[in-house]
């Protein structure tokens, strides 16, 4: 596949944007301190996304599903260009979770998953999904978590009601939020691995005294643990508008913290000058609007 690659300014972050005739997709390489100490790449398994989430800079423009060889193409294109040598990687992630949900294109995604394992079995596989109410694939990646010890899972929840987080991710066939709790106590039974709830902290929109109190009466924290993240704008021209007080979920995370909880906060450096960040996408914007004709909304 062919690729255009952009640097961010700290030049710890890169972002692959591939693309063919009918397909765009993007992938973001993440450094931390150096390749051999942490070695982070996202990826995207669908070319835009049908889902539709309010913060997500492809609307609902949806082109097509990608192949499981399209997937592993991503990975393989990152290493190869930066010469990383994975055997020296100490803790090397590859995550499912730049551009589409990974479980409305299960059959690719599982094919690329057992890929994956094989191509580089150091490799942490984190599949980060909204839950779609899709029970064949919900079952299936329940069994390939069984077989295959590298897999972890996120769920992308951002919101501690139904009601609010439906008009957030309006996508209507998806589990409830108690229902995305009972899997993920099922997952980590059958797998012996906690689950991460990934939240994005938007202060009083989301993480007032109310919202965390639901948050920790629903998901246990012998079970559970958070991922909070920072609101990465999906609009190139407000990209200096993106949510960045730290101090703030930090506090939201000491909360948590404090009731016993496991957490890491997530802030993706690059996500104001090449978008970074999860949900950005900007280049893709640009694809999507020249190949209208090619999109489903």
């Amino acid at each position: 596949m062919e690729f255009r690659r952009f640097d961010s300014s700290e030049g710890n972050v890169f972002k692959y944007v591939f693309s063919g005739n009918d397909f765009v997709a993007e992938s973001v390489l993440y450094r931390y301190n150096s390749f051999t100490e942490r070695t982070v790449i996202c990826c995207s398994t669908q070319s835009g996304c049908p889902v539709g989430c309010s913060f997500c800079g492809t609307g609902k423009r949806f082109v097509r599903n990608l192949t499981s060889d399209e997937i592993v193409a991503q990975i393989e294109a990152v290493i190869k260009d930066q010469n990383i040598d994975v055997q020296e990687v100490r803790k090397f992630q590859i995550m499912f979770m730049s551009m589409g949900e990974p479980l409305l294109n299960w059959d690719a995604v599982a094919i690329a998953l057992e890929r994956l394992n094989a191509l580089y079995p150091t490799a942490q596989l984190l599949i980060s999904t909204i839950a779609p109410n899709n029970q064949q694939a919900l079952s299936e990646f329940l069994r390939l978590s069984q077989k295959i010890d590298k897999i972890g899972l996120q769920f992308s929840i951002h919101r501690s009601r139904d009601e609010d987080r439906n008009k957030l991710i309006p996508y209507k066939n998806k589990l409830p939020l108690e229902e995305i709790r009972d899997y993920g106590i099922m997952w980590w039974h059958k797998t012996g691995r906690h689950p991460y709830l990934n939240y994005c902290v938007e202060g009083s929109a989301n993480s007032t005294e109310a919202d965390i109190a639901r948050l920790q009466t629903m998901f246990s924290p012998l079970v559970f643990n958070f991922t909070f993240s920072v609101v990465c704008s999906s609009d190139e021209t407000m990209k200096d508008a993106g949510y960045k007080d730290l101090d703030f979920i930090r506090s939201v995370e000491q909360n948590f913290i404090n009731k016993g909880y496991n957490t890491r906060v997530f802030d993706p450096a690059g996500q104001d000058d090449i978008g970074g960040g999860c949900g950005q996408l900007w280049f893709v914007q640009r694809w999507l609007a020249e190949h209208k004709s090619i999109t489903t909304s």
